[in-house]
């Protein structure tokens, strides 16, 4: 409870402080005020709770830090700014990618430092970042979701070049090489067994949020390339119809067997999940989206994903409906009212995954040049109340903001704090 009432005040001293001076200036860059209709929208919203979040990717270094190498100090200040520009843009919770190849952003018995702190694999950066993140999100009323890649170990496929302690080198049995990377097998039961113990890890050390993973399960199709799991099917596949169904039961046991210890290490901790956005076309189907996605997480990625929410496994769903409002093959209009579908009645939370990253890119369709396509999504999920807020893809796009997407979304949707759901 300590915590809680902790991060309780700093919520309530934070909502004081944006309140008194966030919404008059944000009115000042916009030129105007929200109707009566959206302030009584703000409101209910704001008492009722709303996921208001944002990824912070740690992956080739593609949000923080801006380089290798820098200073423990230099990464600190980059850390704390994303975290004040989510409090600036009256955001509630921050994603931070801990685990983004099989390695760690904490001080981790089970997996090597990460190579995108220092640029060497292993090397002990000296300092905390994890750790540091937890306390200063909580500092400014925000949560910190610790999210992690349950499979991926290397985006090469060398092993010699991984740090020599590195779990996949003491165990090159569990390695399957694909697509030229490299991935841990998760047909393997002592491969499901390890990957859970290094994620928790960091649940036992730290008063994390919540658990997160994003939509890397079995890898995205490559053409041409087969994974190569038939050793671990002949030994474990006995009695699935094939081995896509085997690979999914593989999937849907890392995910129950994972809720099940985050409840028992650390009671009220949620473990949520942000998926492909398609779980499968209709026309494949009958209960699937009216969609013609080229990926489908039931078949591509063995990732059941609709079940997990029926089945009420995860606490939330994220999907990453990263297509604008009219888009052919994946339309935002259509996929925000099927995910809703198969969220009513659960016990599992929608939000919605938001591409923030594709506004401003000369090489997005049309829509994305528009600073209002995002602000249109927000207006569109008010008449969804299954979904319960969004998260934006990613922080470095929250904070450059190019042609004022962001901004447009704070203006017309964010004029108040609210707390998370």
């Amino acid at each position: 409870m300590g915590r809680v009432t902790r991060r309780a005040f700093a919520g309530a001293m934070l909502a004081g402080l944006t309140a008194a001076g966030g919404a008059a200036a944000w009115a000042a860059t916009t030129g105007g005020e929200t109707d009566e209709d959206e302030k009584a929208e703000a409101r209910r919203r704001a008492g009722s709770g709303e996921m208001r979040g944002v990824w912070l990717s740690t992956v080739t270094n593609r949000d923080w830090p801006s380089k290798t190498g820098l200073t423990a100090a230099e990464q600190r200040s980059e850390l704390l700014a994303h975290l004040d520009t989510a409090v600036r843009c009256r955001l509630n919770t921050v994603i931070f990618q801990v685990r983004p190849t099989a390695d760690a952003l904490w001080p981790s018995p089970y997996e090597p430092w990460s190579q995108y702190l220092t640029g060497t694999q292993g090397k002990d950066p000296g300092w905390d970042p994890l750790g540091t993140a937890v306390k200063e999100a909580h500092a400014r009323g925000l949560e910190l979701h610790a999210w992690f890649n349950p499979y991926r170990i290397a985006n090469h496929a060398d092993l010699t070049k991984l740090v020599a302690s590195h779990p996949a080198r003491e165990h090159p049995d569990w390695v399957v090489p694909y697509g030229g990377k490299l991935y841990y097998n998760p047909g393997l039961p002592e491969v499901r067994a390890f990957v859970q113990d290094a994620m928790l890890d960091a649940l036992k050390k730290y008063a994390i949020d919540a658990v997160h993973w994003d939509d890397y399960f079995y890898p995205y199709p490559v053409e041409g390339e087969v994974f190569d799991d038939d050793a671990a099917y002949q030994r474990y596949g006995g009695g699935f119809e094939d081995r896509a169904a085997w690979r999914r039961d593989n999937i849907d046991k890392l995910v129950r067997e994972t809720a099940a210890r985050v409840k028992k290490i650390r009671p009220g901790t949620q473990f949520g999940i942000s998926p492909f956005g398609v779980w499968r076309n209709a026309s494949t189907d009958s209960q699937g989206s009216d969609t013609q996605a080229g990926v489908q997480t039931y078949d591509d990625l063995h990732a059941d994903t609709r079940k997990w929410v029926r089945e009420g496994w995860i606490d939330y769903i994220c999907p990453q409906i990263y297509w604008n409002i009219g888009f052919a093959a994946a339309d935002y209009a259509k996929l925000l009212p099927w995910w809703a579908e198969v969220a009513e009645g659960s016990s599992t939370r929608l939000y919605v995954g938001e591409a923030l990253y594709k506004a401003g890119d000369p090489a997005q369709p049309e829509p994305w040049q528009d600073p209002a396509e995002l602000s249109r999504h927000l207006t569109l999920v008010k008449e969804h109340p299954e979904a319960q807020g969004h998260v934006f893809f990613a922080a470095r796009e929250v904070r450059e903001d190019k042609i004022g997407a962001m901004a447009r979304v704070v203006a017309d949707h964010y004029q108040r704090p609210a707390r998370t759901p």
